[in-house]
């Protein structure tokens, strides 16, 4: 055993954790104390779902074997610490790509597991879980459990989006998906308010594999909500550029004593992002890494946000009234006085998710990251999730540290089910603040 704290790519927050591997957990099974350890995998969430500061973490990506390929189908089996950038390097030069990939390939697969994270193509095939054929399950009573749609399904369903709290994940079989080249041909449109957006997303869903949108946050009036919109397909099979990066090309070595990206920095900087984009819709080839995991070659790049760190806003509200309150979302970060350097607006599908505490549903999504300014941040995230409750929608617990429990009850009344299936062994700080804090009330 070791004493090790994982960096919490927002920012450090708590004591050291106990860190053990796997199979030093499995040599415990049988002597385990309730709510004692936390599975994590690579410890890139912003939030305290991944903290246990009263327990110890079981390091999942000590176990990080593919153990099993199908150039012909795309099936893919792989133990729990596999990243989905591992899990490209082998698929890649077979022409196969994820079927879901999120904003970092540096995220294990029992990460993207247990958080059911989504990428830009949410409205065409959901979300990780959703390309799950089935996972093997280690219970803290020694039952190694396969679970599927078909084989111990409600164990599955809670697994997947269930935070790591179902026990402990030992491997993943996905299908993956066949593409023509990994690279993507990327449509860019320049929008100049939210309702201009709100014309065009509709039919880039219909006509495109992926869309998503930067929204400069702080635009007002009749510029309210102004933007980019990306909209992407993968290249036909011509296309030709190094499939896999080598190495990191670029580090912040250190965070600055104050927050570099602030109001004045950011509103040159939005300024200078939508100008640069011509009006109208360009159309160009962009390298795979480029366009899926930018940020991957900028080592330490949230050191950016100064000591504090970063704050995560992800919220998902109905389709209905998506325009009011994407508007009053971006209106209230202004009036209290904060500045979002990624602002990104995307419509979520109708795909049915799979698992039982999954964040994406129907509607529309927006992620703001702050930089942290401690109690004024705090009230502010607060804010928003009144807004977003109001409205019907949904908070994410991936990048939560603070959600009331009464915003998670409200996002997620699911969650009784998941509790009386979580493994009596694993809890998180973020179990205890919310859904603990409802059962004990």
């Amino acid at each position: 055993m070791s004493m090790d704290e994982f960096e919490n790519e927002g920012q450090p927050r708590g004591s050291p954790r106990r860190i053990i591997s796997p199979d030093d957990y499995e040599d415990r099974i049988g002597s385990i104390e309730p709510m004692a350890f936390l599975p994590v995998g690579s410890g890139l969430s912003y939030g305290d779902g991944r903290r246990n500061d009263s327990g110890t973490l079981i390091e999942c990506g000590r176990h990080n074997r593919i153990l099993a390929f199908d150039p012909g189908t795309g099936i893919l089996t792989c133990e729990a610490g596999v990243t989905l950038g591992d899990i490209l390097a082998r698929a890649v030069p077979h022409r196969f790509f994820l079927p879901v990939t999120p904003a970092t390939a540096l995220v294990t697969v029992g990460g993207a597991v247990a958080n059911d994270v989504h990428g830009g193509n949410h409205h065409g095939r959901g979300s990780f879980g959703n390309h799950v054929r089935r996972l093997t399950l280690l219970r803290s009573a020694g039952e190694r459990m396969v679970c599927s749609p078909e084989e111990n399904a409600e164990l599955f369903a809670a697994t997947i989006g269930g935070m790591g709290l179902t026990g402990l994940i030992l491997d993943v079989e996905l299908r993956l998906m066949k593409v023509p080249s990994p690279h993507v041909q990327r449509h860019t449109i320049r929008f100049e308010n939210l309702d201009q957006y709100f014309t065009l997303v509709d039919r880039a869903g219909e006509e495109h594999e992926y869309v998503a949108a930067w929204v400069d946050q702080l635009a007002t009036g009749r510029r309210t909500g102004r933007g980019v919109l990306w909209a992407a397909d993968h290249a036909d099979g011509a296309c030709e550029f190094p499939d896999i990066p080598k190495r990191l090309k670029l580090s912040v070595p250190f965070s600055p004593p104050v927050n570099l990206l602030n109001s004045v920095t950011l509103r040159a900087w939005n300024e200078y992002r939508f100008r640069k984009q011509s009006p109208g819709e360009t159309v160009s080839t962009v390298k795979w890494t480029t366009y899926f995991h930018p940020l991957d070659g900028i080592n330490g790049w949230n050191r950016l946000y100064g000591r504090r760190g970063l704050c995560q806003h992800q919220s998902v509200y109905p389709a209905a009234n998506a325009p009011e309150t994407t508007a009053r979302l971006l209106e209230t970060a202004r009036r209290m006085g904060h500045a979002t350097v990624q602002t990104r607006l995307q419509r979520f599908g109708d795909v049915a998710a799979s698992g039982l505490l999954s964040f994406p549903r129907p509607g529309f999504s927006l992620t703001l990251d702050f930089a942290d300014h401690g109690e004024t941040t705090i009230k502010l995230l607060d804010a928003l999730d009144r807004i977003v409750v109001e409205a019907g929608g949904a908070i994410s617990p991936c990048g939560d540290f603070r959600m009331s429990p009464e915003a998670f009850d409200a996002s997620f009344p699911s969650w009784r089910r998941l509790e009386a299936l979580r493994d009596p062994a694993m809890a998180s700080n973020f179990w205890r603040r919310t859904a603990l804090a409802l059962r004990a009330g």
